[in-house]
């Protein structure tokens, strides 16, 4: 047969403190104020001679919550004391929000002026500027291709592909990618623009800075399929001049005369 555990009995419960409940409003009312010891709710038997009554508290500024008092009795003793008197959220309780690392919780924006931003050793958007690699990840003749895609220049670390990855999503998906309103309704791309630059390493395939001060985008990182109105190729309309034709009067007629000097005179009929 095998191994069979006995199961851990309830605890039974003591009359002592299960009867102790104006002890317990005494200690809820030190940690609060007499009028903020509402009703009483059932207690929990926590333990052998081990039980927590609960309150309603009547506190305007903790709706929801509950005065929580643990009282014990010794063993062998007769008199019932106070472990500890907390107060305690119920349901439906105003709580804070759960505790979140500072990583976790940096949003973009929020690094302010003076702020330092510390990076993590095994940050994965980082690789070291000069790897050392096995040799089925190296080319033919030895180099390490991470160096050719990203140059490290003499920097401790470059981007990894992790790194780039995120970066390219997060701009392709963007204001200043394809998808944005501005993009759709822009005459030419960004890839056609004179006033793009390409990055350098390996995102200068999808990607380049606006270098027009009159676009929206200047100084900022766009994809070779953004656009906007300012396209370095947007010309303005030539002016079209109308030929302007004779303007002929149908209400009225003119007489033509001849003198003894043979010159025309013009008569108007309005005359």
């Amino acid at each position: 047969m095998g191994d069979v555990r006995p199961s851990r009995r309830s605890p039974v419960p003591d009359k002592a403190c299960i009867e102790a409940v104006e002890l317990a409003r005494s200690s809820a009312a030190e940690i609060g104020r007499p009028e903020w010891v509402g009703e009483h709710l059932t207690p929990h038997v926590e333990d052998t001679r081990l039980v927590t009554h609960y309150f309603t508290c009547l506190d305007p500024s903790y709706p929801g919550w509950n005065y929580a008092v643990t009282v014990v009795r010794a063993a062998r003793a007769k008199r019932v004391t106070v472990n500890e008197a907390v107060l305690l959220p119920g349901e439906g309780a105003l709580v804070a929000p759960e505790w979140l690392p500072w990583k976790d919780r940096l949003r973009p924006g929020d690094l302010g002026v003076g702020d330092l931003l510390p990076t993590e050793e095994d940050d994965e958007r980082l690789v070291p500027g000069h790897a050392q690699v096995p040799g089925n990840e190296l080319e033919d003749e030895g180099t390490d291709r991470q160096m050719l895609w990203e140059p490290g220049l003499g920097r401790r670390q470059v981007l990894s592909e992790t790194g780039r990855e995120r970066a390219a999503e997060r701009w392709y998906n963007g204001d200043a990618g394809p998808y944005s309103p501005i993009a759709a309704a822009a005459p030419a791309r960004c890839a056609t623009c004179g006033f793009m630059t390409p990055l350098a390493g390996g995102l200068r395939q999808m990607f380049g800075v606006c270098a027009n001060e009159y676009a929206p985008d200047d100084g900022k990182v766009v994809s070779l399929d953004h656009g906007c109105g300012a396209h370095s190729e947007v010309r303005r309309p030539e002016a079209r001049s109308e030929p302007v034709g004779p303007v002929i009067d149908e209400m009225g007629y003119d007489h033509i005369v001849f003198d003894d000097t043979a010159e025309l005179e013009l008569i108007s009929s309005d005359s």
